[in-house]
């Protein structure tokens, strides 16, 4: 299937989760990320800001602990720039301002933009994903940019309520592959060559 037929079937399928659904498998991610990973050794985690309308992951359960349990860390979030089609990165703490933007998904104000090579791990939001860590978002390329930005080392970890398809069809040059993928269930780790 290519990436537009994936989105509308697995749009739907997170649609019909019930909200306790979401909220337990969000904490089950959540669990998974403080459990398999060395957060001490990151420096500076960039994780996206939940949209609750419409079904993602609660991004809260992992940077409110990391405010709390992992002070040394620095945590920013993304804000879209409208003018240049780009994901800024701000610093994003229990004391930031958060705004909602025109497609009314929240965004730190007021706070420093963060340069994308001082970023040590990036959460990405993960609609569906296939064995080798080709990823389909909400279409716009945003994470795609953003990512090629990152440095070569940064640690790319997808967060999906779903296990990965066998092989998405249509991958374009300028897609950029997660790492891994946490879901409820498993972490997926990424390190297959895809032989188109």
């Amino acid at each position: 299937m290519n990436k537009s037929e994936l989105r509308a079937v697995f749009l739907e399928k997170r649609r019909k989760l019930s909200s306790l659904d979401t909220f337990e498998k969000s904490r089950q991610i959540a669990d998974r990320f403080f459990a398999e990973f060395d957060v001490e050794q990151m420096r500076t985690i960039h994780c996206f800001i939940s949209i609750p309308r419409l079904g993602e992951i609660d991004t809260s359960l992992i940077y409110e602990r990391l405010w709390t349990e992992f002070p040394n860390v620095r945590t920013i979030a993304p804000r879209m720039n409208r003018v240049t089609g780009e994901i800024e990165s701000l610093q994003f703490s229990l004391g930031s301002d958060l705004v909602e933007n025109h497609w009314g998904i929240r965004e730190p104000a007021g706070e420093p933009i963060i340069d994308p090579t001082e970023i040590d791990a990036v959460l990405v939001p993960v609609l569906c994903y296939d064995s080798y860590g080709n990823r389909v978002g909400y279409g716009k390329g945003y994470y795609d940019r953003f990512l090629s930005k990152c440095r070569a080392h940064c640690q790319k970890i997808g967060l999906s309520f779903f296990s990965p398809i066998d092989k998405i069809d249509d991958i374009g040059e300028y897609d950029v592959r997660i790492d891994s993928c946490i879901t409820p269930e498993l972490i997926y780790r990424f390190d297959v060559n895809d032989p188109s």
